[in-house]
């Protein structure tokens, strides 16, 4: 990086733009390739991404965002902190995936958000018995890897207090940030080995100071950062942040020796403090004003004025994306389905990396350097504000007519004594969260439509096969009550998408959401209504094949807006309320058809809360507001269930129980039941069902095991709340492990329930 105006990007994505490091991952798992075969796997997907990030002009090119499952679960790997019960496992990849996945002889690491993203993070563990201690030998080969193609490498670090903070302690570990002095050493050796090793630069990564800060931890930034800046054998320091402003960060970390700051100037305001801290002029600014999250096309006039305002302010200034690309798909190129309009308002990844370029250009030779593309960015902008696709008159007056009551039902315990009576359900009802897994046969059914091998009523035939299967299955093994199994529905959000005005979805627009786990957000543009009912026959259907009760399933508005790529021309709350009323609608349906249990999950309610307090009250007010708008159309006889999954739930345990949900079905497995104790500290009263297995692992649990986790979830809630499933669907899994841990589930519900 130099004086002038250069070009970078925080990070970029790992599985490939056809998912390719996820089918050789998996291919590992499954023994189909070595090992020998999957890092060959990788490294040709890292060269590929290599040459097209230096071909498109960066001056920095990011390096170590490579993963094979986790950025966090590596730097665990990194500074020695897996937990001993991996220490058995001799291969060092072998021990990698079974810290995330589990294997028979020990559970894997707990797994949950990354700040507000849809990407999860495996969560390090840390006791007072871990000792730390370093071990480069995988950033330091992807270093030695890039600058073997001459490229402008610049190693990329999960910083020491972000990780701490990251971290859990266990076996009554005290606060985490006191272990600092342990870990920064091994930072400073880690630093002189990557400059003796040819980096001129190295980003640390700190998106944990855009959260709410106290003073310990901003000492612990001061003293952190003091030192490694303080150090002279090192590259030149940059530290990034994103997802929000610094805030009081920013001047501990400016009074440091560090050489540069990344700032998110699209999610966060930093650049009003900029100005006002003398020490920035001397450093490098890296402007993060190209969204990194989103997949608008930048308004490049309004960057550019933001860059401006940056000017006199620092040393120098780099153009970059707001954080890391890890979270938008590789392309454009590849979406040949889309009208020349909405593909004009879109930015991929690598269509990100072309605005970082043409905003480093246009400040360094000026706006007429660039002329057609400043041209083209207006264009697109002006089109977007005025298509006709944006605004829908029917929904927006429905839901200014609405009434308070619109999103109140009757209290819960009247609803308990009436849905009892309807249902008639044992103590400790067995069930499942939704999805089955997802065969081969359906994945060759639904390429066959898409291909127009097949119509769309053999399509209806098979999947009603697949459905009587699931259905089979489950009263085979005794389940109370049933689910359909999902096999129509590509994804949870999705396949409501595809069938609401105002979303549109992309065929190659995938992201990481975990491990090898790659989703394609659907992208909403306009106002969202519901044009006909989307699941009543499916679960018609269903119902019609057993007598034991089966749920309508359907996804809640907060996570549709969470795991789509969202309009920006509204607020977030505007959006929610659109969905809500088209989910509504569907309940409705549901229960004429005679469905007595409906399910709206939301996994992401706990995701999209805002990383600073200031802002949380909003944000559970109108999502907690949708989402009874979108359950209270029914009456009180309809049991509603909601499921939420892999979150730190601590802050959104009031609006859980606001919720007002007859069941929650909540992830428990990985956190030992340590949900609970939380909803009962808020008089949580309601139905709940607390994970009583992973099934995230390929791992199928003992029925001692489950018993245990029952046992001790009745410490917690009276038997006549309790309710005992999964932790999550069961999409992923395959099913000779499904069937045998379901079976497992169901005998050790018997035994709890025999012995009360």
């Amino acid at each position: 990086m130099s004086t002038r105006f250069t070009a970078t990007v925080l990070g970029t994505p790992r599985i490939g733009p056809r998912r390719e490091l996820k089918k050789a991952v998996e291919s590992y798992w499954a023994g189909r390739i070595d090992a020998a075969a999957l890092a060959a796997a990788a490294r040709t997907l890292r060269e590929q991404q290599f040459g097209e990030l230096r071909d498109a002009g960066l001056d920095s090119i990011p390096v170590n965002t490579f993963s094979y499952y986790d950025h966090v679960l590596d730097t665990a790997v990194l500074l020695g902190a897996l937990p001993a019960r991996f220490d058995a496992i001799t291969d060092d990849l072998d021990r990698y995936f079974a810290a995330a996945r589990g294997n028979d002889i020990a559970a894997p690491l707990e797994m949950t958000k990354w700040f507000d993203t849809n990407y999860h993070y495996l969560v390090p563990e840390i006791s007072p018995n871990t000792t730390f201690s370093l071990n480069p030998a995988k950033v330091l080969a992807e270093l030695n890897e890039a600058l073997a193609l001459d490229l402008p490498a610049r190693p990329v670090l999960v910083g020491p207090v972000t990780f701490l903070l990251l971290s859990k302690p266990v076996d009554g570990s005290g606060a985490l940030l006191d272990r600092l002095d342990e870990i920064v050493p091994l930072y400073v050796d880690l630093l002189a080995q990557l400059k003796a090793a040819g980096a001129q630069w190295v980003q640390i990564d700190e998106p944990a100071l855009v959260g709410d800060l106290d003073d310990a931890i901003l000492a612990a930034v001061d003293r952190t950062y003091r030192t490694l800046a303080g150090t002279t054998d090192r590259p030149a320091m940059l530290v990034a942040s994103y997802f929000g402003e610094l805030g009081a960060a920013l001047p501990v970390l400016a009074a440091t020796e560090i050489d540069a700051v990344a700032v998110d100037l699209v999610a966060g305001k930093d650049s009003d403090a900029l100005a006002s801290i003398p020490a920035m002029a001397d450093k490098l600014i890296v402007a993060g004003v190209v969204d990194g999250r989103n997949i608008w096309r930048t308004d490049l006039d309004a960057s550019l004025a933001t860059l401006g305002t940056l000017l006199g302010s620092a040393g120098s200034i780099a153009v970059s994306t707001s954080c890391s690309l890890l979270h938008v798909p590789y392309t454009l190129v590849a979406e040949t389905e889309l009208d020349d309009r909405l593909r004009s308002w879109l930015a991929f990844g690598s269509e990100k990396v072309g605005e970082v370029v043409t905003l480093a250009a246009a400040l360094n030779a000026g706006p007429e350097s660039v002329s057609d593309t400043l041209a083209a960015s207006r264009a697109a902008l002006q089109t977007r504000a005025s298509d006709p696709r944006l605004h829908n008159d029917a929904v927006r007056n429905r839901l200014a007519a609405l009434g308070p009551d619109a999103a109140t039902r009757t209290p819960a315990a009247d609803r308990r004594a009436l849905q009892a009576e309807r249902l008639g359900l044992p103590s400790l009802p067995t069930t499942t969260i939704g999805s089955y897994p997802q065969t081969s046969q359906i994945r060759i059914a639904r390429a066959a439509l898409r291909k127009g091998e097949i119509d769309q009523a053999e399509y209806v035939r098979r999947m009603q096969a697949e459905i009587a299967d699931v259905i089979a299955l489950q009263e085979k093994l005794g389940i109370d009550v049933l689910v359909h199994g999902e096999p129509e529905r590509n994804d949870m959000v999705q396949y409501f998408a595809e069938q609401l005005d105002g979303f549109f979805a992309t065929a190659n627009g995938w992201v990481q959401s975990y491990g090898s786990r790659c989703v394609r957000p659907p992208i909403l543009f306009g106002d969202v209504v519901r044009q006909h009912p989307m699941t009543v026959e499916w679960i018609t259907y269903a119902q019609s094949l057993t007598s034991k009760p089966v749920k309508g399933m359907l996804t809640g508005p907060v996570t549709i807006l969470a795991w789509s790529f969202v309009r920006d021309d509204q607020p977030l709350a505007d959006s929610a309320r659109q969905v809500a009323l088209a989910i509504r609608d569907e309940t409705v349906d549901l229960q004429a058809a005679g469905v007595g249990i409906v399910q709206v999950d939301e996994p992401a309610l706990r995701e999209l809360l805002p990383l600073r307090s200031a802002d949380k009250p909003a944000y559970l007010d109108w999502a907690v507001g949708a989402f009874r708008l979108s359950t209270a159309g029914v009456d009180e006889t309809t049991q509603i269930h909601t499921h939420l999954c892999y979150s730190e739930f601590g802050e959104v345990i009031g609006a859980i129980a606001g919720l007002d949900a007859d069941v929650t079905s909540i992830e428990a497995a990985r956190s030992h039941m340590e949900v609970l104790d939380d909803l009962n500290a808020v008089g949580f009263d309601l139905g709940v069902g607390p994970g009583v297995y992973d099934i995230h692992s390929p791992r199928v649990p003992s029925v001692e095991e489950i018993v245990a986790s029952l046992r001790s979830a009745l410490e917690a809630v009276p038997v006549e709340r309790l309710w005992v499933n999964p932790d999550c669907g069961l999409k992923t899994r395959g099913t000779a492990e499904v069937e045998a841990s379901l079976k497992n589930l169901v005998e050790a519900a018997a035994q709890v329930r025999t012995s009360l």
